[in-house]
């Protein structure tokens, strides 16, 4: 490593970090981004479906795309399921999504690293290296997930964390829908099982304070689905990680002279009660990188700007995914649990959860 001192130094290299190092190396800045992973989205961390409206001109999406999604189906509890007819999305393949995005970035001229771990983001904007590496940019891009050091470095900490556990299954029924699962004993998040081909994402997401129950909760959801005849019993790979489930934290702060911007996980925008975060870490990260260019070039507005960016196109949606979280999760107080109908009010596919 012989730059020392670039202008933008972008932590991780999902799609937050890819698209902010595109867009700041297209806006002329001197660019390094830092990935603690050996190659690009690997291992897996994400059940790897996005919805239609993440945007054609993504780089990678369509080619990386495993299968179509058309509708969602949610069982709540052990009732009959419920169809959502008009839910389009798609299956993609995220360890070669995140390969095409970073190759964009590296072609759009950004100095993209792989297997780089960072020990510590120091107060006065200074990011220290395991090896012991100094780098001093003028621009720090935090796209290094749910437990950011660049956000902890400005004081903006992901508090609520969802936690996942994940299984890749043979699929014995083809579909085209996701399916979801509502029910009491998953605290704070559901179950699902996406259809990529002929395999399954099958997991499981709950309140971090109920991590220990992960195991035992996806073997008996793993177990129900063998018995319907959906799935079989091999288990083709395991993954699981957290997920930021509190909602937006502030974007941007200075340390010493150097401005930190927070994209995708980092910054929070992850649906707290969906957990979907792709799209948002695509948006987030091209208007970080742009922001981050647009300071440099001395618009003194630019970190304020792209917070209220982010408040327009995430703020109402964010707001009322948490709202229906926290009515969720206050339905468990005093050793109650929630009923059916509170699960579904809770949940997208339902009109209780869009009133007002």
């Amino acid at each position: 490593m012989t730059d020392r001192t670039p202008d933008i130094l972008v932590l991780g290299l999902g799609p937050a970090g890819a698209c902010a190092a595109k867009a700041a190396a297209q806006a002329g800045c001197n660019v390094m981004a830092l990935e603690r992973k050996k190659q690009p989205g690997a291992p897996v961390q994400c059940a790897e479906f996005v919805p239609a409206l993440i945007g054609a001109q993504v780089e990678g999406l369509k080619a990386n795309t495993v299968q179509d999604i058309t509708s969602m189906i949610t069982q709540v509890e052990g009732e009959a399921p419920d169809l959502m007819a008009d839910f389009p999305g798609r299956m993609i393949d995220r360890a070669r999504f995140d390969a095409a995005l970073a190759q964009a970035a590296q072609k759009a001229g950004a100095s993209c690293l792989f297997g780089h771990n960072i020990r510590a983001v120091e107060p006065g904007g200074a990011v220290i290296l395991a090896s012991g590496e100094t780098i001093t940019p003028k621009v720090i891009i935090g796209a290094d997930g749910p437990h950011s050091l660049a956000g902890r470095a400005i004081g903006a900490i992901n508090k609520e964390i969802l936690e996942t556990r994940q299984i890749c299954v043979p699929l014995r029924k083809p579909f085209e829908s996701t399916d979801i699962f509502l029910k009491a004993d998953i605290r704070g998040g559901y179950g699902w099982l996406f259809p990529k081909g002929d395999v399954a994402n099958l997991g499981v997401g709950v309140m971090a304070a109920d991590k220990g129950a992960l195991k035992p909760v996806l073997e008996t959801l793993h177990a129900a689905l063998i018995k319907d005849g959906r799935i079989g019993k091999d288990v083709i790979g395991h993954t699981g990680g957290a997920i930021p489930a509190g909602g937006m934290v502030m974007p941007h702060g200075m340390l010493g002279a150097t401005l930190v911007l927070l994209a995708g996980d980092a910054a929070g925008l992850t649906n707290p009660v969906t957990g979907a975060g792709i799209n948002a870490a695509v948006m987030s990260g091209h208007l970080a990188g742009e922001a981050a260019a647009d300071w440099l070039d001395g618009d003194a507005d630019a970190p304020e700007n792209y917070h209220q960016d982010l408040k327009d196109l995430f703020g109402a949606s964010l707001a009322r995914a948490l709202k229906r979280r926290r009515e969720i999760l206050h339905s468990y107080d005093n050793e109650n649990t929630p009923t059916p109908a509170q699960l579904r009010a809770g949940w997208i596919a339902y009109s209780d959860y869009w009133a007002a």
